[in-house]
Formats: structure tokens, C-alpha cells, sequence
């Protein structure tokens, strides 16, 4: 994967010396003007520095970034949708307005007749019509068009997107998430995920990419001033990988406007003239569990480690308070489609545990239960660094974990990987446990289908159980808020049932910035549901 306008070779990358570079271009420094013109059109801001502890989240077109939310936020800079949303609602992109004709089960989007590609040429219903086939033909694993049945251009500037199917959630998680590419440059394309060239990042978005190193993980985006929405007030838009334990000194520093911050420096931050806010709960931490082998096939073994896991211990002890135990039924506690009923679902129990393991044929033997003379033993797979974002379970996690399960008499044996590692592994069923995580449970409820019976890394993948089956798809087709969150409560306490997987807490996210821009959480998430406080439209208008 190559670069875009390589950095000079910068050898083995130590954290401090990349600020310094970055922040050296950037023009930041300790300017106390915090990057803002001092003269000309006071309302433009010459450069924003984003700090992420990450660094790298993949090329960003829409095919080749990472899967995770993040990388999906890197590449919406660049691409716009029909459609998108600030902190409030739905409001227009590339389409001035659209209206859903039932009697056709169809969406009419009206495009706008003032938008051109980074490239300058043209944008019309083409490019439009021709983004969904090829999405069709070529699946983005971002979203799911299976219920599109046809796409057609009513005229240049009117398209129509025919529904097979009643779909509820159709202009979140469609409309709202989809990347329009322009069919002049990507007709060609065979294979989209070997497509790396210059070509691949032209979009109709506020930013160009100008750079992008992978192994420093730094990206670097130029306004594009014939943006439709007029000139984006941020003139250049930095991301810079810096460890958590620096952010707070290269914000006070002015080497970096934003950055997540850990809790304890709140308080003092706050104190000292940064903007704080707070998101809501909709990232989760979550034990990956193997239900494809034995012994995790076993619904009663599954419950049997859900009540062996304190997860507000989990919570008071490595989030030192900060944050929420998960429910079981995934859904967090300050959605609106939560099902309160799952609320005191699985204390520690050691009796129950007990009777759940000699149910299935285990006895204690000394620390350790076992079957048939063989001890009762699952490898935990955890990241070190966590993966990317705040409150993720890191080793510490994983330590508190093995001593609970063992606790319990079931032996865990941890192993470290990197972040990408052990995706592919959960990919690949090549695990027993595994420490994980991801956000999108503050959108649509669509979500629950995303994470528990689609392909996905993030997803149990469970599919075994048919009225489970049933209401996950069947929630997707009403259309009745009463109705459908009737069935979303059901489909939670399927999930609570049968847990394919295990979900332990929601951290709570912070994030720090110098208020030069309206820093904001998009409602429902970005594009279909990402809980990160990076909406392109805040570095816009």
C-alpha cells in the first residue's frame, strides 16, 4: 500500500519525535493562537491536529480502510453520502430532499446540481446509480443492500431506490452510510480492494487527502474550496498518532485541539479552559465466545462463564469507575430501545455455575473442574494495547478475567496478540475466548443484526437459533415503533439467553478540545452508528 506524498523516512517512530515533526508542519507550536488566522478571514482555522493512540486505520477509500468505525470516519472526510446528520437529525448531502413512496416501497433522493468531483468533473444520478450496482456486484462490508432491488435515474439530477423489501433503518444504514463513487474512475475497477492508486481518494467530500503515512499513522487532509457547501473553515486537518499518556501535554501545549483524554484529567482540563464532553454508552466492551466447538457449543456453559464474570468489578477496577456494566442483552441502559427487564441478569453465582457444569457432566477436582479426566480449559486471547480506543479491554482486563473464570474452577490460559491478529483470528474461528469490542449501539437497531448473524469480526455469527433468527429479521421489516421495539426487546432477551457472546461494560469516553470548532456526537453515530465525536460538517461551517 503505498503512500500518498511520502514523509521523509523518519527510521523507528518514537512518539515524542513525530509530535514535534507533526506539530513543526502543522505551524502549531506553542502559538497561542491555536492555529487560527490572525489576519484575512477570521473565520478560517489554518490547521486542527487530531491526537489517536492508534495512528493507522488503513487507506482511506472506501474499500481498503479498517473495518472498525474509525476508519470508516477517516474515509467519510474524503466521500459524501446521499444523505448525513449532525446532533440532531437527518440533514442533506449530495440530496437537497428526499420522500418514500410506499406504494412503491421506493426513496426518491433530489441531488444537488453544484457538485463536482475532487478531479472536477461533474457529479450527476449516474454516479449514483452506478455507486449502488457496483456496491452490488462488489459488496462494501460497511453496509448491507440486500434489500435493494433496483436503482434507476429518473433524470440527472432524481434517482430512485427500489426496496424489495420493507427496510426500516434503510436511510441510516443506506441512504446515510453509503460512499457515492464516481463512476468515471471506478468502471474500470475490478477488484476495489487492490485499488490503491491516487485515483481510488477522489470524492465529492470537504477534504482531499494530501498525505497519509501508514507506519507513522498520520493523515493529512486539504479543505477542498469547491466544496457545494462552500469552502470548509479548516484549511488543513491533521491526525497524529501520540500515546495516551501525552495527549494531555501536547493539548496544553497547543501541539494538538483534540484528543481523548482518560478520566482522571477531566477535572483539571476542564479547569484550565478545554472543552470537555462525554458521549453516551454506545461503544462495548465484550468477551468473543466460540460457539462453533466444544465445549462453548453449550448454551449452559456459556451462561456458566456469564455468572462467573463480576463485570462491575470489572468496571470499578479497570475503568476506576468510568463507565457502566454491560447488559447481557447488549442494548446499553441509556438507549431507548433498551429492555430494563435484563437488568439483574447474571450475578456471580457460584451455585449456579456448579449446577450448570455438573449438569454437563463436569466435576471439581481440586482449583479445577473437568470432564472425562480433562481439566476444563479455554485460552483467552486479549490485545495489550487494547484496540484503539478509550476504556477498550486491554492485558489488565484480560488478568481480571482469568482470575474471576478461575476463581470459579475454569482454567484460562491468556494470550497476547495485536489488535489485527487476533480480528483474524476471530475471523477465522481460530479462538475459545476473546477480548473485544466495538460501538454502533446508539443507531437504529439494526445494529443487533450487524453484531450477532452477520460475517462480520465484530459479529457472533450466530445463527443457530431460529426464533432468534426470525426477530432479528423480521425487526428490520416493521416499520411501527411500537411493534418493532417489542421485537427488539425480544431479540434481547434471546441474546441474554442464548449469549453468543458476552457483553461486559461501556466505558465512558471523554474527549478534550480546544473550542475553535463545534466539537459534537453525531446523532445515531456516524454514518450507521460509529460513537466518535468527529463529524465531518464540525470543520465545515
Amino acid at each position: 500500500m503505498k503512500n500518498l506524498l511520502p514523509l521523509p523516512h523518519a527510521g523507528l517512530v518514537i512518539v515524542l519525535v513525530l509530535l514535534l515533526a507533526a506539530f513543526t508542519t502543522a505551524g502549531c507550536g506553542n502559538n497561542e493562537t491555536g492555529g487560527r488566522q490572525t489576519a484575512g478571514n477570521q473565520n478560517e482555522i489554518t490547521s486542527f491536529t487530531i491526537a489517536d493512540s492508534t495512528g493507522d486505520w488503513g487507506f482511506p477509500s472506501p474499500y481498503v480502510h479498517y473495518s472498525r468505525g474509525t476508519g470508516y470516519v477517516r474515509m467519510s472526510f474524503i466521500f459524501d453520502t446521499l444523505i448525513w446528520k449532525n446532533d440532531k437529525e437527518f440533514i442533506p448531502a449530495l440530496s437537497e430532499e428526499w420522500e418514500y413512496l410506499p406504494e412503491e416501497n421506493a426513496y426518491v433522493f433530489n441531488l444537488r446540481h453544484n457538485v463536482t468531483w475532487h478531479d472536477g468533473e461533474h457529479f450527476t444520478a449516474q454516479d449514483v446509480v452506478f455507486t449502488y450496482n457496483y456496491m452490488l456486484e462488489h459488496p462494501y462490508h460497511w453496509v448491507d443492500l440486500s434489500a435493494l432491488q433496483a436503482v434507476e435515474a429518473l433524470d440527472d439530477y432524481r434517482v430512485k431506490l427500489v426496496l424489495g423489501k420493507p427496510y426500516a433503518p434503510f436511510l441510516d444504514y443506506v441512504a446515510g452510510t453509503v460512499p457515492i463513487l464516481p463512476e468515471h474512475i471506478w468502471k474500470n475497477v475490478t477488484d476495489p480492494l487492490q485499488f490503491l492508486d491516487n485515483e481510488a481518494l477522489v470524492g465529492t467530500g470537504p477534504f482531499k487527502l494530501a498525505d497519509y503515512n501508514k507506519e507513522q499513522g498520520t493523515y493529512l487532509y486539504k479543505a477542498f474550496d469547491e466544496y457545494y457547501l462552500g469552502k470548509p473553515k479548516v484549511r488543513e486537518l491533521r491526525f497524529v498518532k501520540v500515546s495516551n499518556e501525552m495527549t494531555a501535554s501536547a493539548l496544553r501545549q497547543n501541539q494538538v485541539d483534540m484528543a481523548p483524554i482518560p478520566p482522571e484529567l477531566v477535572k483539571d482540563l476542564k479547569e484550565e479552559g478545554f472543552e470537555v464532553i462525554t458521549g453516551s454508552y454506545d461503544w462495548v466492551a465484550k468477551m468473543m465466545i466460540n460457539h462453533q466447538k466444544e465445549p462453548l457449543n453449550n448454551q449452559e456453559l456459556r451462561q456458566a462463564l456469564a455468572y462467573a464474570v463480576d463485570r462491575q468489578a470489572l468496571v470499578d477496577t479497570t475503568l476506576r469507575g468510568h463507565g457502566i456494566p454491560a447488559s447481557p442483552g447488549l442494548v446499553p441502559p441509556d438507549n431507548e430501545w433498551y429492555n430494563a427487564g435484563l437488568n439483574d441478569s447474571y450475578p456471580v453465582d457460584p451455585a449456579k455455575i456448579e449446577a450448570l457444569l455438573t449438569g454437563l457432566g463436569y466435576v471439581k477436582n481440586g482449583d479445577y473442574y473437568e470432564k472425562d479426566g480433562r481439566t476444563l480449559e479455554l485460552e483467552l486471547l486479549v490485545s495489550s494495547s487494547g484496540i484503539g480506543v478509550p476504556g477498550a479491554p486491554t492485558e489488565r482486563t484480560g488478568e481480571m478475567i482469568k482470575s474471576q473464570l478461575e476463581q470459579h474452577g475454569i482454567k484460562i490460559n491468556m494470550r497476547n496478540l495485536e489488535t489485527k491478529t487476533l480480528d483474524n483470528r476471530v475471523t477465522e474461528w481460530q479462538f475459545d475466548l476473546a477480548l473485544s469490542g466495538h460501538g454502533g449501539l446508539g443507531g437504529d437497531p439494526t445494529i443487533l443484526n450487524k453484531v450477532i448473524i452477520s460475517k462480520g469480526f465484530n459479529s457472533a455469527r450466530y445463527t443457530r437459533d431460529e426464533e432468534f433468527n426470525d426477530v432479528l429479521k423480521k425487526q428490520l421489516t416493521v416499520t411501527d415503533p411500537t411493534e418493532r421495539l417489542k421485537l427488539v426487546g425480544r431479540a434481547q432477551e434471546k441474546h441474554a439467553e442464548t449469549l453468543p457472546c458476552l457483553p461486559l461494560y461501556h466505558p465512558t469516553w471523554y474527549y478534550a478540545h480546544n473550542g475553535q470548532v463545534n466539537i459534537y456526537y453525531t446523532f445515531q453515530g456516524v454514518g450507521s452508528g460509529v460513537p466518535i465525536p468527529l463529524n465531518k460538517m464540525s470543520f465545515v461551517k
